[in-house]
Formats: C-alpha cells, structure tokens, sequence
C-alpha cells in the first residue's frame, strides 16, 4: 500500500497532467522535442522532483516517486510522460557520475527545461547487446575523438546534450566502455530524426571525430558499462509505471464506453463476454501496479534480486499494458482506429516499452539466469 505521501505524489501528477500538460500535447510536430511541454514540467514543479537539488548539489530520486510520477502523468497525459522520462534518463548518467563542474553545466538547465538531454546508448549493430558497441573514443592529448553512429537515440539530433557510451578499449566488451557528457552542438555532431510509430523525439547521431575533453568523463576510463547500468536499473522499474498508467488509461476509456454504449437493447456491460475481458484487464493492471512498486521499493531499500524483481515488474508491466489497450479498442469498435482517439494514441505508444531499455526477452533472460543461480 502506499503511503499518504505516495499517494498525494501520484495524485499530483495526475492532476497536473490532466489540467496543465494534455492540453499541451500536440503543440510541436511530432518526433520533435515539444520545448513548452519541458518547461511547464519546470514550471509544474515536476522536474524538480526528479532532479531534487540539495546546498551540496543534486541528489537521485527514490525509485519510487519516480514510478508515481511517471504512471500519473501516463494516466492522463503520455507526451508529459515520455519527456519528463527522457529528461531523467538523458541526465542521469551526469547527475550520478559527473564532476561537480559538468554536474554544474548541465543539470540545472535540463531540470528548468531549458535544453533536453539525450541518452545515447544503442547502436545500429548493438542494441539489446550493448556490450557490443563500437562507437570509437580514441584518446587525443587532453581529450577523446569520438567517431561512429548512434541510433534511437531519446531527444536526437536537438538535445542540448548527450549522455554518450563509447568504446576505448577495443576487443574489450563492456570493461572498455566510457561515458561522456557530450554537448548537442559539439562540432563534428550531426544527425536526423527517426520516425516510429509512437511520436517520441528518437534520432540517429553521427560522430566525426568530436572531440570531448577528459573533464568531461563520466565516472572512470572504463567505467561507462557501470554509468549505464546504474541509471537503467534506477529507470528499469518506472518503465513498468508508465505502461500501469497506460493500462489505467485503457480500462478507463472501456469501462466508461462500455457503461453508456447500447448494442442490441442493452448495454455493453451487460454482455459477459464483454464485462469478464474487462474484470481480467482490471485484475492484471492492478497486479502490474503492486509489482511495479515491490520492485521501486526493492531497489530503495538496496535489497536482494533487484535486477530479477525489476525485470519482472517491467515484463508483466508492459505486456500487460498492451492486452489493456487492445481490449479497450476491441470493445470499442472501429472509432477507437480513427486517429486522434485517444486509444488509438496508446496503441502506438504502448508498443515501444516492451523494446527499449531491455526488450521482453532480455527480461525474461535476466529471470531465468536468477532461478538458476538460486
């Protein structure tokens, strides 16, 4: 169960979705990063929940609040979602394992909303494997020359700047990788949209010989496989919170359809083929939900199978959230397919979680590597 707190913090970011961030929604051409909708998450305090700023500096947010952010603004509002969501992951390599002076340059401009950051992470030929990633960091007196490709890269080619992985030790798998907090107009950095199904801002970077200084390492020479691990499994469980607000969304539309649409004589609710789709769907969200937050909960309290609980969470999460929205426009018909409803806007937002951060497979493998070790 949640704690008063917990709950007045989701119910916040609904409110704050509902009122203040939908009716932004749509304002900047889709695939492209919507600047309004950043700053009124500054503005709406909710950025600052995320990068929480202490006299010393900047301190992580608990996994929890950031689960209860992201499935209340998911709930009513899924663009406000996935930019306060990019936002923490693009940064939070800086935030976790930069200098005081890169802390100081670029986390408090990406927690106004004034620029967006990136994580740039996957490749063309290393993707759920991302040990095997080959962007190329070739030392140069003081600094690094980076040359390669990026690709699905959040908030690419306009972030402001760039948490990027490369390789600087060849033939070394994940032991030769090395993070670096690379600015958006760095010269030789260039780059182009992707456009997907969903309409997030995702693009492909290119790296000609870019040159970033040593000072702006991300933790060791080597370390990066680290860097990004530790804000993965930070994000891994609120992965599953977006997908529970979603699947929330879903069942609210169907419920509410199903309720005041009549079909021959009588209500929808009233057939049991009908009503039994919907009672599974509530029960399957609400058991997402309890997971989602077991594992938020695991990883605050540093405890035992993190990694195993977090998988779990995000697996039963997200393909959870997929069965919810396909019921819910089953039960609605033809009209859920017209663009612009809004179950037609879940339907393209709802597949992508199941991919990024760790595809369904990947987390399947991580529970079944902890069963056998066990």
């Amino acid at each position: 169960m949640l704690t008063d707190a917990q709950q007045a913090l989701r119910d916040i970011a609904e409110a704050k979705a509902k009122n203040h961030l939908a009716p932004l929604a749509g304002t900047a051409p889709e695939g492209t990063i919507n600047h309004r909708m950043l700053t009124a998450l500054a503005a709406q305090g909710l950025l600052s929940r995320v990068f929480r700023q202490r006299d010393d500096g900047f301190e992580r947010v608990s996994a929890m609040d950031l689960c209860l952010l992201r499935e209340g603004l998911a709930r009513y509002c899924t663009e406000a979602e996935t930019a306060l969501a990019l936002q923490g992951l693009g940064a939070y390599p800086i935030l976790l394992a930069g200098s005081v002076d890169i802390v100081s340059r670029w986390i408090p401009r990406v927690a106004a909303g004034e620029i967006a950051a990136g994580f740039a992470l996957t490749e063309p030929a290393a993707g759920s494997d991302v040990a095997g990633l080959e962007l190329a960091a070739d030392e140069d007196g003081d600094g690094f020359r980076l040359t390669g490709e990026k690709s699905y890269i959040s908030n690419a080619p306009h972030a402001g700047v760039y948490s990027v992985f490369a390789r600087t030790t060849p033939g070394a798998g994940a032991r030769g990788i090395t993070a670096f907090a690379v600015p958006g107009d760095a010269d030789g950095l260039s780059g182009e949209p992707i456009h997907l199904v969903s309409p997030h801002p995702i693009g492909r970077l290119r790296f000609d010989s870019v040159y970033v200084p040593k000072a702006a390492v991300l933790g060791e020479v080597g370390g990066g496989m680290r860097v990004a691990m530790t804000t993965l499994n930070l994000f891994r469980p609120s992965v599953g919170a977006f997908a529970v607000g979603m699947a929330q969304a879903a069942l609210d539309a169907a419920v509410a359809h199903c309720g005041s649409r009549e079909a021959f004589g009588k209500p929808l609710r009233e057939f049991q083929g009908v009503s039994h789709q919907l009672a599974d769907i509530a029960t399957q969200v609400e058991a997402a939900r309890l997971l989602v937050y077991h594992a938020a909960t695991a990883y605050d309290a540093s405890g035992a199978d993190i990694a195993k609980t977090s998988a779990m969470a995000k697996l039963f999460a997200t393909e959870t959230a997929q069965r919810a929205v396909d019921v819910a426009i089953q039960v609605h018909g033809a009209r859920a397919l017209e663009h612009g409803h809004p179950l037609e806007h879940l339907y393209r937002d709802v597949r992508a979680p199941r991919i990024y951060e760790g595809a369904s497979e990947v987390q399947r493998e991580i529970i079944a590597r902890a069963l056998f070790r066990a």
